[in-house]
């Protein structure tokens, strides 16, 4: 883990105002050994923090919204500064007295995706967003970090809040949906507790929303290594009510009066799905216990994203559902990048300078290896060759079939049979390659043809040939569950 200079925090509270934001290099803490326990800070209960985020390339500033009182605290007693220094962003509360580090945690953003758009070098927009941990029980210092082009995480904002104050906002959380159990592991404290929204299903689909939520969370408990940690999982769901049946489609020229506001063409991606109503919600989500949530969409017309500690989308009736359910959850849970490049969302630049951060991309920039060294065997070179050239010269006519079926808006199964028919060729040529099966160093990745590279020839978060993560984003999966869970890490 790369260290970090130490940083300091400001002694003076504004209660519940925005500081000044800064610039200063900010420490990754250690476990919080040092930190007062749970119960001594924290009366149980969960705070969340809504501002608005907003700016345009190259700048950017926070602004308090409100503060809330939601329902019990879902997550873990123990370990509650994360260590695992995932995400473009991370926040830190910190006691006002003492400057100690109460809790931790890195996350990614919208915003943090919209600011490397075109979009955002001609025009200024604002995004809402949410901090949630747990409710403490005297003055706090809550520090928003994010990291630069070194990786180095510095202080962009800081809000300071009393949880006495009078304008903490103490009304019960939304009572407008039925919460209901697909899994019970048992206390939310020391589970996973992931939660399944759906958006655009009408009173009378909400039994068709049940069966699509029992069908995929089957599968992401089918899929290795969550099929073994099935027992650290709670998951539960919300029966929520959308006026009209879908979601929006702006490409397609319909537009939906739907509960959580999900939509498709974000940031001009025909296929990216998300909501932008943070604010709803958070408040359909408050009524239940969760760390995670995954957003089925009513529809079929293939689609999805996922974002890390935000959430997860994937239309419920495409012929990929069940594989973007588990993929996008891949992104959302544990920080795993995209390692495909030859969509059309891939592009070439310079080489990267530093180490990406993501867990399962390397630049191959450190001497000593990978980040993921130790799993690699001694007889596999490192770049590990595989037959680049000719995956992607096929893909190349893959892609081509995929922009005319978009331009000419072909239906859904037209989609679903190119795919079919592009898995029925690259599975076999992956597996076939001489290093298939083994972890190296393959370059390819991360949107990029060259300078990055993944750790195996095939994997969930490369194609849609297999349905389990390699052994190094399935490593990754393990410790974020053991973070979040609070087991300590051998």
């Amino acid at each position: 883990m790369r260290p970090f200079d130490v940083g300091s925090t400001r002694n003076a509270i504004r209660r519940l105002l925005p500081a000044t934001t800064v610039l200063l290099l900010v420490t990754l803490p250690s476990p919080a050994s040092a930190s007062p326990s749970f119960d001594d800070w924290s009366d149980g209960a969960t705070m969340r923090l809504d501002y608005e985020h907003s700016g345009r390339a190259g700048e950017e500033q926070f602004a308090l919204d409100t503060v809330r009182r939601e329902g019990p605290w879902p997550g873990n007693r123990t370990r509650l500064v994360d260590t695992l220094n995932f995400g473009p962003y991370r926040f830190e509360v910190r006691d006002a007295a003492t400057s100690l580090v109460l809790y931790a945690q890195g996350f990614a953003s919208i915003y943090s995706e919209w600011e490397t758009t075109g979009e955002a070098q001609s025009m200024r927009r604002s995004f809402h967003e949410s901090l949630r941990f747990p409710f403490p029980r005297a003055a706090v210092q809550v520090n928003v970090l994010k990291r630069g082009a070194d990786t180095l995480f510095r202080e962009v904002a800081s809000f300071a809040v009393d949880p006495a104050s009078k304008f903490v906002l103490r009304e019960p959380v939304s009572d407008g949906g039925e919460v209901w159990s697909i899994l019970d592991s048992g206390p939310p404290e020391s589970k996973v507790d992931l939660l399944i929204l759906g958006d655009g299903y009408t009173a009378a689909e909400l039994p068709k929303f049940r069966d699509e939520a029992r069908r995929l969370v089957a599968k992401l408990f089918e899929s290795p290594p969550f099929r073994e940690r099935r027992s650290d999982f709670n998951v539960r769901a919300i029966d929520r009510a959308s006026v009209d049946s879908g979601v929006d489609r702006p490409s397609d020229g319909v537009y939906r009066r739907t509960a959580l506001g999900v939509s498709y063409d974000i940031f001009g991606s025909e296929r990216y799905a998300l909501t932008l109503d943070n604010r709803a919600l958070r408040d359909v989500a408050a009524q239940a216990p969760y760390e995670f949530i995954e957003i089925l969409i009513n529809g079929e017309k293939y689609g999805g994203g996922g974002i890390y500690n935000l959430f997860a989308t994937t239309v419920t009736r495409s012929g990929s559902a069940e594989y973007v359910f588990v993929h996008e959850f891949g992104h959302h849970f544990a920080a795993l990048a995209d390692e495909y490049y030859t969509s059309s969302v891939a592009y070439d630049t310079s080489p990267p300078s530093v180490e990406p951060w993501e867990p399962n991309l390397t630049a191959l920039l450190d001497p000593a290896g990978p980040k993921w060294r130790d799993l690699i065997a001694s007889s596999i070179p490192v770049p590990t060759p595989w037959g680049k050239a000719e995956y992607e010269k096929v893909q190349e006519q893959f892609q081509a079939r995929r922009r005319e079926l978009r331009a000419r808006k072909a239906p859904e199964s037209e989609m679903d049979a190119l795919f079919a028919e592009e898995k029925a060729w690259s599975g076999p040529f992956l597996a076939g390659q001489e290093h298939a099966g083994k972890v190296g160093a393959f370059e390819g990745a991360g949107y990029r043809a060259t300078g990055l590279y993944r750790p195996t020839a095939d994997c969930m978060m490369f194609t849609r040939n297999v349905d389990y993560f390699c052994p190094v984003c399935a490593r990754t999966i393990e410790r974020v569950i053991d973070q979040v869970i609070g087991r300590p890490r051998e």
